[in-house]
């Protein structure tokens, strides 16, 4: 299986003037998925199309497996042909005038492959997607999800080295998108195939990934599994970018007697709390603390803390379900909190809370 390592990679634009990636540097172990996430713009699609050697990078190295694919200071480039990858992209980019079987079986007859062993590949992908019987089928008589099946066929028809996807899923609708996230991770787990796949949809990043590069202004701000970026972000982008969360601002105060957390003093919600840091702090620093709706607890038992138990008022409850989500004003901030949907909670109503000091973290950028 081969490794993707790329580093110190910088791509700039308008003569330099735009730098869409700056100094990233990655490393996607075989047949592992890495998701580079992040709003448009950061240059997480830019750092694929290098990979794929789509764009030249000004500097940095990209490694295929041993192999040296790109680097401008040894005068290496290696074409996108030569590369050995299968590529995803975010229209679907099928010839409308081939047959569901044309369209796969097109990369193996670029490549000289024998007639009989294209038949077997083809059959063999088409199977893997789930288009079995629509092989004589135009594009056009397709719907959107099965048309993005045939591109996932042709990328993997040739046994490549790796697959990169670049926001297939965009252009499908909410439950197809759904659905079609859980298939990519079925074939990608069934070829065991080393995967870089670049998307804006933080849910997507979630279901999908062995590990998350989120991105911001060409920048690899953490890397981690999806549980560590979600639970432990290492500054405030990343905890707002991920998900919803709650920021309060504070002050360090003190650590607590166990050392285990931080105690700050909190003027918005006129209360001292508690969490925990990756960093080292200083009494007196100003920090953002972030805290889940979902680490807030409502109407918590007598043993809690009490440290992080703090009063409120109910201003706005919605029913999704699965929860309320309930906005509640604790003295001048809106926190916001999903909530059992057994419980009985009435606009106006005053509410204990309870914030897990194990899962607020305090952000110091």
């Amino acid at each position: 299986m081969t490794q993707i390592r790329v580093e110190n990679l910088v791509k700039t634009f308008e003569r330099g003037k735009i730098k869409a990636v700056d100094h990233v540097s990655l490393t996607v172990e075989g047949g592992k998925l890495l998701t580079l996430l992040g709003p448009s713009g950061c240059g997480k699609s830019t750092t694929l199309r290098c990979i794929a050697g789509l764009e030249v990078q000004e500097s940095g190295n990209i490694f295929l497996g041993t192999t040296l694919v790109s680097s401008p200071e040894k005068g290496i480039y290696l074409p996108p042909e030569k590369r050995g990858l299968g590529m995803v992209f975010q229209s679907y980019a099928v010839w409308p005038h081939m047959t569901v079987f044309e369209n796969v079986a097109f990369p193996l007859k670029r490549k000289g492959v024998r007639r009989e062993d294209i038949k077997k590949k083809v059959s063999q992908a088409i199977h893997l997607v789930g288009l079995e019987g629509l092989e004589e089928r135009f594009p056009t008589k397709l719907s959107g999800g099965q048309q993005q099946r045939v591109s996932f066929a042709r990328a993997v028809v040739g046994e490549p080295r790796a697959l990169l996807f670049d926001e297939p899923l965009s252009n499908l609708d909410a439950k197809l998108r759904e659905r079609m996230r859980f298939e990519i991770v079925s074939l990608q787990k069934k070829l065991g195939v080393t995967t870089v796949y670049v998307t804006h949809d933080q849910a997507e990043a979630m279901v999908i990934s062995d590990q998350v590069a989120v991105m911001d202004r060409g920048l690899i701000m953490q890397i981690g599994t999806p549980r560590e970026i979600y639970e432990n972000p290492e500054n405030k982008f990343i905890a707002g970018f991920i998900g919803f969360t709650n920021f309060i601002t504070g002050r360090v105060l003190r650590r607590s007697s166990d050392q285990k957390f931080w105690v700050l003093d909190c003027p918005e919600i006129k209360a001292e709390i508690s969490g925990i840091s990756s960093k080292s702090l200083q009494p007196g620093q100003e920090v953002e603390v972030s805290v889940r709706p979902e680490h807030i607890q409502i109407f918590p038992p007598p043993s809690a803390e009490p440290l992080n138990r703090i009063k409120g008022q109910l201003e706005v409850k919605t029913y999704l379900g699965e929860y309320n989500d309930c906005l509640i004003r604790v003295s001048e901030k809106l926190v916001r909190v999903k909530a059992s949907p057994e419980l009985e909670l009435s606009p106006g109503q005053t509410i204990d809370l309870y914030l897990n000091p194990n899962k607020l973290n305090i952000l110091t950028s």
